[in-house]
């Protein structure tokens, strides 16, 4: 009977100094030798789209290489969070990668265009990734003196969202929302509060949106109406009961007098659920009646 012998693996020179290998046109590297981007902005989250992906990379593997640099000590992720994440979760020890010498300026903006092609991108993450890679082209206007110090921002503005097919202004007003303090950004991450009224919020002080997160818990949702009220006022001078009033005085009146509604559920405490709309309504309509009379020969007393 033939003995199956199994194959023995040498280590490489390049393995055991921790180097990587190429395969089949990809470099193959250790996933501890990659750390992830500095400050990365956007999320790397266990859910629904991770659990398919790693699925598909125990049975394909990683199909796209990430993309990183080297960075003495290893290697800093440039595009690939999620397939590295992915990757772990399969328990694959390396991955195919693209490395890329880049400058800081160079990576943050290659990092944030690679991410902006996602399928969904929190308002969050594209704000901080924004102002990442707007800070990074002003930064590279300065060295190579494109623009003069009053042009440099609006073009930067520009540019950095010409990728994904953002307007300057919108570049602007998304990178407001960094202003915002984290639990006020999160209502708008969850579409409790919109980008018009994030945006605003964001000029308020951090003492003031701390106030109103905690108007918004105990009354709801603020409106355009009452940011509008709170505007016009010295938030930095005013007190937390002074804002409240604000806010309040903002919302629309109810009226006194208009259309009267009774339901049929407040109906049913008094008549038998078998009468009609219009026998019920003959019953009130003979009660007032019986009610006016009284007041009347009562007011003649």
């Amino acid at each position: 009977m033939a003995v199956k012998r199994e194959k023995i693996h040498l280590e490489t020179l390049n393995e055991l100094l921790g180097a990587p290998d190429v395969v089949d046109g990809h470099t193959e590297i250790r996933i501890d030798q990659i750390r992830p981007f500095k400050d990365h902005p956007f999320k790397v989250l266990d859910n629904n789209d991770m659990n398919e992906l790693v699925t598909s990379i125990k049975e394909n593997g990683v199909i796209v290489p990430v993309m990183v640099r080297p960075d003495g000590s290893g290697y800093e992720m440039i595009s690939g969070h999620r397939r590295m994440h992915a990757a772990k979760l399969a328990g694959l020890k390396t991955i195919p990668a693209i490395i890329k010498e880049m400058t800081d300026d160079e990576a943050t903006i290659a990092m944030v265009d690679s991410n902006m092609q996602r399928e969904q991108i929190l308002p969050s993450e594209r704000a901080f990734s924004l102002k990442m890679k707007m800070d990074a082209l002003k930064r590279q206007g300065e060295r190579n003196d494109l623009t003069s110090d009053h042009e440099g921002p609006r073009l930067a503005a520009r540019d950095a969202g010409r990728t994904e097919g953002i307007s300057a202004t919108q570049v602007k007003r998304y990178i407001r929302l960094t202003e915002l303090i984290p639990e006020m950004l999160e209502l708008v991450d969850n579409k409790r509060l919109s980008i018009t009224l994030g945006v605003e919020i964001s000029y308020l002080s951090r003492k003031v949106q701390e106030w109103l997160l905690e108007y918004c818990r105990v009354n709801g949702m603020i409106r355009q109406s009452q940011i509008d009220a709170l505007k016009e006022t010295d938030t930095e001078n005013m007190s937390q009961q002074q804002m409240i009033l604000t806010l309040n005085g903002a919302l629309p009146q109810k009226k006194e007098f208009g259309k009267l509604t009774l339901s049929r559920s407040k109906l049913d405490r008094f008549f038998p659920k078998t009468l009609t709309n219009s026998q019920r309504e003959d019953i009130i309509m003979a009660l007032l009646e019986e009610w006016k009379e009284k007041q009347d020969a009562e007011g003649d007393i």
